[in-house]
């Protein structure tokens, strides 16, 4: 390699000295998980003191990634790790309703706890809901790190800028696509293979809502496709397997491909 090339290189990492890898974001997301669920939890605590300890550590362990940041002078890196903390509270009840709704929702799953083990759904909107919490503070990097963990284990895909109501449902989930600017009600459920996503994927719409907005209790099959920051599925819809929708659809409607004859 010449010495031009390497002089670029060793600039590159003069900018971003110490930051934080995806390995140690995702080893963060899951020891934050694992405080949330003992079932996902590689760690035994004999006192309460011992989990207080931990949790403690994981905030620190935040602080430090958000200190690490190449724009951390502009960065409140202590206030922010103390504020995503104070949210895990709510994060876990939202949670806690999800898991019900996917055992409600599967006639497969045996328990609570074996969703919470083993449903590549749930871990994957545990990614989005503690993602969308550094978001939320205007984290760039590591939510998307977080997101992207997930996607990589679980073929679900969701921007940690997307909306997500309660008791949320991602029945198989591999290769269910969330954008960014999408919005969903609650008591939604979707199968593998959906995407909700933009009509157009034009840089200059950046700062535009490109995603759809899906109401409550709508049910959206594997394979379905949904498009457009105006498309709005209306309440108690169901979306056939496999159809195209860039439109707005009313309440209680049912939409569905019909193969031609």
């Amino acid at each position: 390699m010449n010495e031009k090339f390497l002089k670029q290189l060793f600039e590159a990492h003069k900018v971003c000295p110490t930051c934080p890898t995806p390995e140690q974001v995702g080893a963060f997301f899951d020891a934050v998980l694992g405080v949330l669920f003992p079932d996902l939890s590689s760690r035994v605590f004999e006192t309460q003191a011992e989990l207080d300890f931990h949790i403690v550590n994981l905030k620190e362990e935040l602080y430090e990634m958000l200190y690490m940041y190449p724009n951390r002078e502009t960065i409140n890196a202590s206030n922010k790790a103390e504020v995503f903390f104070k949210e895990l509270p709510t994060i876990y009840e939202k949670l806690q309703k999800d898991v019900k709704a996917m055992y409600a929702g599967d006639p497969a799953a045996a328990s609570e706890n074996e969703v919470i083990r083993s449903y590549p759904g749930f871990y994957a909107i545990a990614a989005a809901r503690i993602a969308n919490a550094l978001y939320k503070q205007d984290i760039k990097v590591i939510p998307r790190i977080i997101t992207e963990h997930a996607h990589s284990k679980t073929g679900v895909d969701i921007h940690p800028g997307a909306t997500l109501g309660e008791g949320f449902c991602i029945d198989h989930g591999t290769g269910v696509v969330i954008g960014e600017t999408t919005i969903i009600g609650d008591f939604v459920k979707v199968y593998q293979g959906v995407t909700l996503g933009a009509l157009s994927v034009d840089k200059s719409l950046a700062s535009t809502k490109r995603h759809p907005t899906i109401e409550d209790h709508v049910v959206i099959y594997s394979g379905a496709t949904v498009l457009g920051g105006e498309t709005v599925i209306g309440h108690n819809s169901i979306i056939g397997g496999n159809t195209w929708v860039t439109r707005s659809v009313p309440a209680n409607s049912k939409i569905y491909y019909q193969a031609p004859k």
